[in-house]
């Protein structure tokens, strides 16, 4: 199944100074973001409690808070709803070990007279704990960029793996900024969200660098650009199917699978898009900016082929005793 037809190249480097202006911006808002408003790590990462309480009946916040505040260990208290009118969840930055009894009974407690209401769920992360995990997720995605960058530059050469880690940087820059804009928890969710979006955005680039360099072999052209447009071109059908496919899965998730997922599948939708055109407008872009040179690289492959060659001349002559 196609969606375009490989009759014609599309010019799709024409516009590349657009595409640049536009990356560049957002990579500066998100950065800009992250400085000023930071992220908002959830307790996996920052320590703390959790506590989600199920009311009957739309959940009564303000009175909540004012329960809650009557208590000492509830100072700072925090209180959002979460995926209903009727169910919130209760931030506190104590944790049971600092208690020695159980948060669950005492937030009980303090809320009789709020209405009916069950705890269904109470998660304790220690602040060692969470700075742990903080260290070895940040510690995980430098692993996972320095891997990505070594396997590139096998495959290819270091001028791909430079165009392809600077759409990583590209797409989780991004992706972070939208998690600092609308101030989205940072748990271990998230961090697999951004794993997954360094796998899928290497996986696209990695198509189309393909494609590149199968173009560099057969396309007539000399001149960069022209080869990068034809490649391109060749991968749209595929990019477009794959993207799409994916994208209406995770945006299902995102529409109904409930608050539980909601961080780990809105950074899949954010991932999925920006990385879906990093892939064709970013990586394709620094590539040519690098200073690629088609000349060299194809008389670089004609040696490897003549030494290859050569060498399968002589294996043969030495198989039929003639060496």
């Amino acid at each position: 199944m196609e969606f375009f037809k490989y009759s014609k190249s599309y010019d799709f480097m024409k516009k590349s100074p657009i595409f640049v202006a536009l990356s560049l911006l957002l990579m500066a808002a998100s950065i800009a973001l992250l400085l000023t408003r930071g992220l908002n790590y959830g307790i996996d990462f920052a320590g703390g409690t959790v506590i989600q309480v199920k009311y009957d009946t739309v959940a009564p916040i303000s009175q909540m808070r004012t329960k809650l505040k009557g208590e000492k260990l509830f100072d700072g208290v925090t209180i959002t709803r979460f995926g209903s009118d009727e169910e919130v969840i209760v931030r506190i930055k104590t944790t049971t070990q600092e208690l020695g009894s159980d948060i669950g009974d005492i937030a009980r407690s303090a809320l009789t007279g709020t209405g009916n209401f069950e705890i269904r769920r109470v998660d304790i992360v220690g602040p060692k704990v969470g700075s742990e995990l903080r260290e070895k997720g940040i510690m995980a995605m430098l692993l996972a960029v320095l891997g990505i960058l070594i396997y590139v530059t096998f495959r290819f050469e270091w001028r791909f793996a430079l165009a392809s880690v600077f759409a990583l940087i590209h797409d989780v820059t991004i992706a972070l900024g939208a998690l600092s804009l609308f101030a989205v928890d940072i748990n271990l969710d998230i961090l697999a969200a951004l794993l997954t979006l360094l796998g899928y955005s290497l996986n696209d680039t990695i198509i189309v660098f393909d494609r590149i360099r199968e173009g560099l072999r057969t396309i007539k052209s000399s001149v960069l650009v022209d080869v990068v447009n034809e490649s391109v071109t060749r991968t749209l059908s595929r990019t477009t199917l794959t993207s799409l496919t994916t994208f209406f899965v995770i945006l299902t998730l995102f529409a109904f699978g409930g608050e539980i997922i909601h961080g780990f599948s809105f950074t899949l939708v954010v991932g999925i898009i920006v990385g879906t055109y990093s892939s064709i407008f970013v990586a394709s872009v620094v590539l040519i900016y690098s200073g690629f040179n088609v000349s060299t690289f194809r008389a670089k492959e004609a040696e490897k082929q003549k030494l290859e060659k050569e060498k399968n001349d002589m294996r043969a002559m030495y198989e039929q005793g003639t060496l």
